[in-house]
């Protein structure tokens, strides 16, 4: 028989979906007599979702079943779902007002249920469409990975049904080793009904030779996929390379993806440019978990954006998350010369005592001496500063060591160009963060990371004391006085209540305590 493949990607934020258009190019060069088809239900209007999925079922008769769940856990500092997740729940825990405290309250409650919601949804839309494919041919066969699935692995092992094969990380081998029948035992991966290896996330992902995307081939099988073009403002994501080699304590990046950084080769990653180029793509996004990952690969990032500009992609606009520490004078220069329209650096605090304690791996002086570099190279774009606070002994020299830091950014790039991005981390299993939080008592063993209940939902969300009621009442007067401009205004809070450090106080980190997150890991 045949073997057909249909892919689903289950509905989310109408982000290019690399992983599923990358894994379905891989099983054509490898399997091209294998037919397949892409469904993206992110496109598709959410009253419509279960109707087109149980329709395209019915008329592809897939014999393969692969979902692809992006999302699970739902922290972050913007809206979605019921609401803005973080000001529901500071309202609730830090509402100084009753009645603000009930609006929370009642707010978290419309989250909690669309939160519920989905996942009954999700894991309907999976039964359902295994039901489906199994009444044209009863040995179809389910597979479910993507970014929630590998991080929840465990937690979903007993909602899927029976023999679902459960991906965690990359999909290619896994699928290329289904397909041609062959035991599943040496791969990232497990089969609901068996336990999962003891430590299965942390297995090194193999090697795979990457190769350009063959977009006319993905065209012909993907009936969205001009819906992200026709936008015009979209970012079309390209990979250049796997992997991260940093141990950041809240990320879970270095899990799923491994250590080991895996580059694409930089003719490979052009081509696979050239052809989303020729068909009208201006913007990309590199996906990569960071475009410079260290500074080994300096010499590879310049190879690439000279390639891009050999190619005549000249009118391009891009943007990445990238180390900031991880530039020179040459690279800043061909960034802005190719087309770097906006980036977004992690750093979490403008304090290197706490950029050490959370094994980000940063030097702070260096982040800054190479954002001259790149305002000195011509960049006058945007870039997101991603601070989370309150992760590890957070206290108020170190929130004026932070501010001292965004202000001296904004000095080089002009403050109205720099957008500090304000989280606090969901925190994630698998991660150092979490094995903190149970050694210090934040978290009971046998927790659930997907609960929703208030009781498990304010230690997920991580903002502990003592300072973390001082955040919660900050961020609450920020969404009051200028939601709009949220994160400016926590930063203009933070400095009225706990002022601006030295600038070379924030740079520099005491020898006392860099060993908390090390040795809480051991």
């Amino acid at each position: 028989m045949q073997e057909r493949i249909l892919y689903i990607r289950l509905p989310c934020n109408p982000i290019f979906p690399v992983g599923p258009v990358y894994l379905a190019d891989h099983i054509h060069k490898v399997f091209p007599q294998v037919s397949q088809r892409i469904l993206d239900l992110a496109t598709t209007p959410s009253l419509n979702v279960r109707a087109t999925l149980r329709q395209t079922i019915h008329q592809w008769q897939p014999t393969v079943l692969v979902f692809s769940w992006r999302d699970i856990q739902i922290y972050a500092p913007v809206d979605g779902r019921g609401g803005n997740p973080l000001q529901h729940s500071f309202e609730a825990f830090y509402g100084a007002n009753p009645l603000r405290r009930l609006r929370g309250a009642l707010g978290g409650v419309r989250l909690t249920w669309s939160y519920y919601g989905e996942l009954r949804r999700n894991l309907g839309l999976i039964r359902m469409g295994l039901a489906q494919a199994r009444r044209r041919h009863p040995q179809a066969r389910l597979v479910v990975g993507g970014g929630a699935v590998s991080v929840f692995y465990e937690q979903l092992a007993s909602r899927l049904p029976r023999g679902t094969v459960v991906s965690i990380g990359e999909g290619e081998r896994l699928l290329a080793t289904l397909l041609q029948g062959q035991s599943l035992a040496a791969e990232r991966c497990y089969v609901v009904g068996e336990s999962p290896r003891a430590g299965l996330i942390h297995e090194q992902p193999a090697p795979l030779p990457k190769t350009a995307c063959n977009y006319n081939y993905i065209q012909t099988i993907w009936p969205e996929f001009n819906w992200y073009l026709d936008g015009g403002d979209f970012y079309v994501g390209v990979q250049t390379k796997r992997g991260c080699p940093h141990n950041c304590c809240y990320c879970i990046y270095t899990v799923v993806e491994g250590k080991q950084v895996r580059l694409n080769p930089v003719d490979e990653v052009v081509a696979e440019m050239r052809q989303l180029y020729d068909r009208g793509v201006r913007g990309f996004w590199f996906t990569d978990a960071q475009f410079i990952p260290a500074r080994r690969y300096i010499s590879d990032a310049k190879e690439l954006l000279g390639a891009i500009l050999s190619a005549g992609m000249t009118d391009i606009h891009w943007a990445a998350y990238i180390r900031a520490d991880n530039l020179d004078e040459e690279l800043a220069q061909l960034m802005v010369e190719s087309g770097m329209s906006y980036f977004e650096i992690g750093i979490t605090s403008g304090s290197q005592e706490l950029v050490r304690k959370m094994r980000m791996g940063y030097n702070l002086r260096v982040v800054l001496d190479n954002c001259r570099l790149l305002a000195q190279a011509g960049f006058q774009e945007k870039i997101s500063v991603n601070y989370s606070f309150n992760v590890i002994d957070e206290r108020p020299e170190t929130i004026g060591q932070t501010v001292a830091f965004q202000r001296e950014l904004e000095s080089i790039f002009g403050a109205e160009q720099v957008e500090p991005a304000i989280f606090f981390i969901g925190l994630q299993p698998h991660t150092h963060l979490e094995h903190y939080a149970l050694e210090k008592g934040f978290l009971k063993p046998g927790y659930n990371p997907m609960s929703m209940m208030p009781w498990v939902a304010r230690k997920l969300l991580w903002n502990p004391e003592p300072m973390g009621s001082a955040f919660g009442r900050v961020c609450l007067e920020a969404f009051a006085r200028n939601p709009q401009e949220f994160g400016r205004t926590v930063m203009d809070l933070l400095e009225e209540r706990y002022g601006k450090a030295p600038l070379q106080e924030a740079l520099s980190a005491p020898l006392a305590g860099r060993r908390a997150m090390a040795n809480a890991a051991n």
